[in-house]
């Protein structure tokens, strides 16, 4: 029977990097995918290594959402392959993002507080490094040291550092074991086949984002009426254009708001693509899918004066972000953990704050006395008739009826 010291359902950037933070220290893992490892909020980000912009927008500079501003510092040396994990094959799409303003007092407001309370300063661009596509915008145009990552790209990096011990398994035939104490014990997937497989492991860690609400209860049946408030949703919907259009990385400043968050790849077709992100991803929630593209529309014209949009596919997604609950329901400023004995819960709250998580999981693993087993790869022998589970595709490659703003939608697509 395998055993392992730390079971990881979620492959993820939380669970990803957990296990890259829990194997330096010697612990043995074993990580669960039930589809694809990223599928849900991480493949779906905009991959941006954020250094507390929208904190310092929001007045929320607190002792404890400074510790954000560490972030772009620590990934910046993962993706130079100078510590670990060790990140130097993940596509960096952008070294910086650009942050601009529009003519509104509120935008002014907000790029004078963005500029006195970041880690990460903008520096103030002279006229002939400003890029083109921002050339009709009024006032200073900033950049930013935040990179700008493919989470594809990052999720299959940091999959491939553990080719025997990230499998797939059907969430169908998932079991947690307790011993008579009731504490958590094992896990039982099944094979291919159809062959039970029993693991005992002395903890698990549930990061599937919003999946972690149905393995709660599995794994913890009697805790079922604690869980109605240990996590909390926030939706977002997204715009996505592609076309002839330069790569580009930044946000739009508005009061309060990152009123436009724009990011860009190239497809499988050679295509520049954008994701739209920002306050009109958070309007667009409202917005059925016709509604939302002619407004992201209307807010590029607004917020990049000039910009050329004739031509130019559209597309929008859905994506949930799954957080640990707050009074309040608004984000939390860190990652969120629920622990119950040696069972824990885990949300990272934002792609750049993984590697926090991943520390705050491990000290919580010393603290409840799971200490790293003598390194041994006989286990691992059981498990290789186990599936791979394969890297979730990008948003834009899996988006159907693109369209464009010259054409009549049909009731389908509008709806």
């Amino acid at each position: 029977m395998p055993n392992v010291d730390l079971m990881i359902f979620g492959g993820g950037i939380a669970g990803l990097w957990t296990m890259h933070e829990a194997s330096r220290r010697g612990y043995r893992c074993l990580l669960l995918e039930a589809f694809a490892l990223g599928s849900g909020q991480t493949v779906a980000s905009q991959g941006i290594i954020h250094g507390g912009l929208k904190y310092t927008l929001q007045g929320m500079m607190t002792g404890s959402a400074r510790r954000i501003r560490e972030m772009p510092s620590i990934w910046r040396k993962s993706l130079a392959g100078e510590q670990l994990p060790d990140l130097s094959q993940t596509e960096i799409r952008s070294n910086n993002c650009y942050l601009w303003r529009t003519e509104s007092l509120s935008s002014r407001l907000g790029m004078f507080g963005a500029k006195m309370g970041l880690q990460v300063v903008p520096k103030n661009l002279a006229p002939d490094e400003v890029p083109d596509i921002l050339s009709g915008c009024p006032g200073s145009i900033g950049r930013m040291d935040e990179q700008v990552i493919s989470p594809y790209s990052l999720i299959q990096n940091m999959a491939d550092a553990f080719p025997e011990q990230i499998f797939r398994y059907d969430p169908t035939n998932l079991k947690f074991l307790h011993d008579k104490n009731g504490t958590l014990s094992a896990v039982q997937i099944h094979d291919p086949d159809g062959t039970p497989i029993t693991i005992q492991t002395a903890a698990v860690l549930l990061t599937a984002g919003s999946g972690n609400e149905t393995l709660l209860k599995l794994a913890n049946p009697a805790a079922t009426v604690q869980q109605k408030s240990v996590m909390q949703k926030r939706p977002l919907h997204m715009a996505l254009v592609r076309g002839t259009l330069p790569p580009f990385n930044g946000h739009c400043v508005d009061g309060a708001k990152t009123r436009v968050t724009i990011t860009s790849d190239i497809d499988c077709q050679g295509r520049t693509v954008w994701q739209i992100g920002g306050q009109v991803a958070e309007t667009g929630v409202s917005m059925n899918r016709r509604e939302l593209i002619e407004h992201a529309a209307r807010e590029l014209s607004a917020s990049v004066p000039g910009i050329e949009l004739n031509g130019l596919e559209w597309n929008s997604y859905t994506v949930d972000r799954a957080e640990g609950a707050t009074k309040s329901g608004h984000r939390p400023e860190t990652p969120q953990i629920l622990q119950d004995g040696n069972l824990l819960t885990a949300w990272p709250t934002k792609l750049a704050l993984a590697p926090q998580l991943a520390e705050e999981i491990c000290e919580r693993l010393s603290e409840i006395h799971v200490a790293p087993t003598p390194l041994d790869d006989s286990w691992k022998s059981e498990l290789k008739r186990l599936p791979r589970p394969q890297v979730a595709l990008p948003p834009w490659e899996t988006a159907v009826d693109w369209v464009r703003l010259d054409e009549q939608f049909s009731q389908r697509e509008a709806a």
